[in-house]
């Protein structure tokens, strides 16, 4: 397994104007994953992420920034496609580690495309499943959430 998986969290951060240090991390993160192409994403974060910037954020995107932003980013990423063995095993992780299901299909997803490391603040910073570490990148910083 190699790569990392990035939530809905993280890209979340970058339209957040209430922590710099958090946009500017989550910003490094999503580059560097464009750049080396070494990262992926699901369905799952990109609905919630189209959903966050376009109606929870104090200045949600217009529809047409939401497509560029689809486009540019999230589409280069986007990897994992909704299945039956996905959902599947999002219910085997749920059951044995207690995530909560959205959690659970995440970690899935990041299993599913071979990831070694799942970025999120969602979950238990340094967490091992089945292979995969969650890291929160966000740790070393105040403790917020993000817009939405």
């Amino acid at each position: 397994m190699s790569g990392e998986f990035i939530d809905t969290n993280v890209f979340v951060y970058l339209f957040d104007e209430t922590d710099d240090r958090k946009r500017i991390k989550a910003k490094e993160i999503v580059r560097t994953a464009l750049e080396t192409r070494s990262a992926r994403i699901s369905h799952q974060v990109v609905q919630e992420t189209l959903n966050v910037v376009t109606r929870k954020l104090p200045a949600p995107m217009t529809v047409e920034k939401a497509r560029q932003f689809l486009e540019q980013v999230l589409m280069p990423l986007w990897q994992i496609m909704p299945s039956q063995a996905l959902y599947r095993r999002g219910l085997e992780i749920q059951a044995r580690y207690g995530f909560s299901f959205y959690d659970s299909l995440i970690v899935a997803a990041a299993l599913e495309s071979g990831c070694n490391r799942l970025f999120s603040e969602d979950m238990q910073h340094g967490q091992r499943v089945e292979g995969l570490t969650i890291e929160n990148p966000f740790k070393d910083f105040v403790d917020r959430q993000p817009a939405g």
